[in-house]
């Protein structure tokens, strides 16, 4: 009876064990879209800013510290707020190349709130691997802006 009990209690923690947090990006963990969708997440929804630095190079880690705080990094040099977003990967531009490559330019589809109104805004950013990540190099401005 014990080890029926014991292998119970050790089959529901592997199962326990084995559910991941639902807030983190699916897919491959080192890709440019993953790294893209961590770095904008830190900035929006966790308002974060020094995890974001974490997915950006040291010259634009440089330019987000002198802003100070996530929320005015995201503001001034972004041109984008939210009070809750979604961000999602635009796969519609993809290449197997960018996973081989060093270089990857990758589109983002931000869904969201700012006072109860809904914005929808898109943003491209150019990314570089170096030592096997991923980090973030320039963010572009928004293409469809006046």
């Amino acid at each position: 009876m014990k080890k029926i009990i014991y292998l119970f209690a050790l089959l529901c923690s592997l199962l326990l064990v084995g559910c991941g947090s639902e807030d983190s990006p699916k897919g491959e963990k080192n890709t440019p879209g993953n790294t893209a969708s961590l770095f904008f997440n830190a900035l929006y929804n966790e308002q974060d800013l020094d995890k974001a630095t974490q997915f950006a190079t040291p010259k634009l880690t440089r330019i987000m510290k002198s802003y100070g705080t996530a929320n005015q990094f995201a503001r001034n040099l972004i041109n984008m707020q939210y009070d809750e977003v979604i961000i999602e990967v635009d796969m519609t531009d993809m290449s197997i190349r960018q996973q081989y490559g060093d270089k990857a330019t990758i589109n983002l589809i931000f869904t969201g709130y700012f006072n109860g109104t809904k914005i929808d805004e898109m943003r491209s950013v150019k990314m570089i691997r170096k030592k096997g990540n991923w980090y973030i190099e320039k963010i572009n401005p928004d293409p469809f802006a006046r």
